[in-house]
């Protein structure tokens, strides 16, 4: 860029700011009044034919929970089994407090994983519990599956996503340009100008079952150490690529919001870099997710559609290589990643006159499989288990984004935070923004603590940008026990988050550790090559991220009084990639039952998501991706949802077997 661009840049950075001000600015590029009406949910239904079940399904998360509602609104006759119960703490509703959530003794299941093989190194992780023989990866068991206490932060995968999956299967029907119309059928759209059917540019929904609303900006704005922090991330936006910059200054001027949009469909489709609002699941200020739209469906739908909680599916039931049911142990807390006494339940079997599904995440399902026999013929074998179906990719392809933190010590306390309790939300005597969410649904605690994010490539050449830094108010490092209080105790804490998107490492596996279904499986991560050599692309992206984060709050230095972590004395890029590879962590598992074509012998499901070599058998959960998709994972999981939905109702329809 010349030096006058250098300079009309300026200038256009100083037109916008005095003429809207920074709050002024992200208000306008937030969404217009229109956008926030509350709109109702659609209601159809269509009534079975007859009795029984058409489709049994496992797990009612972002897999299982959409699909299940979707096949009974067609008609189909549907049960839904779910593990856990449908009773979260009363705060589970607020967004902000989704931190709890993941200690919520009545949904929370608690899966103890390894980082890496080596002791030594895993150790070294301050988060690694030795007695528990690894670091915490918080699951939720409840009608929502982990919908009901994840972050809420809801992203599209970018268009190579769904195009390697196309490639990888040989199935243009993944295709991006295929799969970006179920992104607008299951959107409900609460923060951009609503689209007529003639003129919908940013490609968004606004009818869908998911409804996605932004933070107030103003938030940012009535807090000026806030405000100047996202100016300074704004500032460094502009360094990755001046012309978008550029744009994005114009389109302030011009009232035009899709710049700071990431699921707009020009941002998704060009891989922009920049400042974003983040895209979360609330609904007027509650959370939401497959849990409501679960039951909405039963209220419709009650003759088509059965939820049956506390219900553990044991085994896929066969009759010669067909799946005719599922066995499971109906009763409370029988898992033992759970607080419950993890023993007894009464055996139960259900039939299904169509097909079974799976969706019970990336380390149940593939649990499942190998209770059931299909899976690596060794691993069964060595556990007795009489082998119905060798294939060695159930449980392997174990893959995950990084992240890793920046944790600033401000100054003084955050304006934002004044009077929050976060750390101990108190119903009967609220602060006072827990009492503005109880009256208006409004305020900080409508939000999941995260206003902004600067996306970016951690290098040039990168397809697409790899890196999502987020920033929050407080300490976040990772999960483990306690780790709630430690991020909200304090109000003079500041997090930037570093999340590696497109991650390279997929050697993680999932195996049984016993026969008994109530027992966790074992599950290794394999980190960064398990501890290979400290020129991984991965490793060197998080370093590039700290670095990031660090120019960010070295441009608001008045305001900072040191950094925490990683800390000051860590500089050198060999000392950043120690930091990253001792600490970093992930909470978006999958790849475990990966898609593929029937002649590779690590697949598990085709590209109608059908378990290879038996008939009547489906996963659609995040297990089958063959590489991990975009930054926040439970939006591509939606859309494997629909697109399920889809190839069901076309082969119940045409009267076409599920085989596999």
């Amino acid at each position: 860029m010349s030096t006058d661009d250098a300079r009309d840049d300026d200038d256009l950075s100083r037109r916008a700011f005095a003429k809207l001000g920074l709050t002024g600015a992200l208000v306008l590029l937030a969404g217009c009044p229109d956008a926030q009406r509350p709109l109702p949910l659609d209601v159809t239904c269509e009534d079975a034919d007859d009795e029984g079940f058409d489709y049994v399904i496992v797990g009612s998360g972002a897999g299982g929970g959409p699909l299940a509602c979707n096949l009974a609104r067609r008609g189909f006759r549907v049960l839904l089994l779910e593990a856990g119960g449908d009773e979260p703490a009363w705060y589970n509703p607020i967004p902000l407090m989704h931190i709890h959530t993941t200690e919520d003794p009545a949904i929370r299941w608690d899966f103890w994983v390894r980082h890496y093989a080596d002791e030594a190194q895993q150790r070294r992780d301050f988060k690694h519990r030795p007695s528990r023989g690894g670091v915490l990866y918080p699951r939720a068991s409840a009608v929502g599956g982990c919908t009901a206490h994840h972050a809420l932060i809801s992203l599209c995968a970018h268009p190579g996503d769904w195009d390697d999956i196309a490639a990888t299967t040989g199935d243009p029907g993944w295709r991006d340009e295929a799969m970006r119309p179920l992104f607008e059928r299951l959107e409900r759209c609460r923060y951009a100008p609503r689209a007529s059917s003639s003129h919908n540019p940013g490609r968004h929904g606004f009818s869908g079952w998911l409804h996605l609303d932004t933070p107030d900006p103003a938030l940012i704005g009535a807090d000026p150490v806030l405000r100047r922090i996202v100016a300074a991330a704004i500032d460094e936006a502009g360094t990755l690529d001046p012309q978008l910059f550029r744009n994005a200054v114009r389109m302030v001027l011009d009232d035009r919001r899709a710049i700071w949009d990431p699921n707009d469909w020009r941002t998704v489709r060009e891989a922009a870099e920049g400042m974003f609002f983040v895209p979360l699941q609330v609904n007027s200020g509650t959370r939401h997710g497959p849990r409501e739209y679960i039951h909405a469906t039963l209220a419709a739908c009650p003759s088509n559609f059965v939820l049956r909680t506390h219900s553990l599916a044991t085994e896929v039931l066969f009759s010669g290589r067909r799946a005719v049911g599922v066995a499971y142990l109906e009763g409370e807390g029988l898992y033992r990643a759970g607080v419950g006494p993890g023993d007894g339940g009464v055996r139960r079997e259900v039939l299904a006159k169509r097909e079974v599904i799976l969706a019970g995440g990336t380390f149940n399902t593939p649990q499942l499989l190998m209770l059931s026999g299909i899976g690596p013929r060794d691993e069964l074998e060595r556990l007795g288990i009489p082998v119905r179906v060798d294939r060695p990719g159930v449980g392997r392809n174990l893959q995950d984004r990084y992240e890793i933190s920046v944790v600033t010590e401000l100054e003084s306390p955050l304006a934002l935070l004044d009077g929050a309790d976060v750390a101990h939300p108190d119903r009967e005597s609220p602060d006072p923004h827990l009492a503005r969410w109880l009256a208006e649904r409004r305020g900080f605690y409508a939000t999941n603590g995260v206003l902004s994010a600067l996306v970016k490539r951690s290098r040039r050449g990168v397809p697409a940008p790899d890196l999502f830094i987020f920033g929050a108010p407080g300490d976040f490092r990772g999960y483990y026990p306690g780790w709630p209080v430690d991020l909200s105790k304090r109000h003079d804490l500041f997090t930037w988050a570093v999340l590696k998107g497109h991650t390279h490492r997929d050697h993680g596996r999932v195996k049984l550790r016993t026969t008994d279904p109530r027992d966790t499986p074992d599950i290794d991560f394999a980190y960064f090559g398990d501890g290979g050599a400290n020129d991984d692309a991965d490793v060197a992206a998080l370093v590039e991220g700290i670095r990031t984060a660090r120019r960010v709050m070295k441009r608001v230095r008045d305001v900072v009084h040191r950094e925490v972590f990683p800390g000051r004395k860590i500089t050198s890029d060999a000392a950043l990639a120690e930091y990253v590879r001792d600490n970093t962590w992930g909470h978006h598992a999958c790849g475990t039952c990966r898609m593929g074509r029937a002649d590779d012998p690590l697949a598990v499901v085709d590209s109608r998501l059908r378990v290879l070599g038996v008939d009547g058998l489906r996963v659609v959960d995040a297990s089958v991706f063959p590489r991990i998709p975009g930054f926040f994972i439970a939006v591509p999981i939606y859309m494997v949802a629909e697109k399920a939905s889809d190839l069901i109702t076309e082969d119940a329809r045409n009267g076409v077997s599920s085989t596999g």
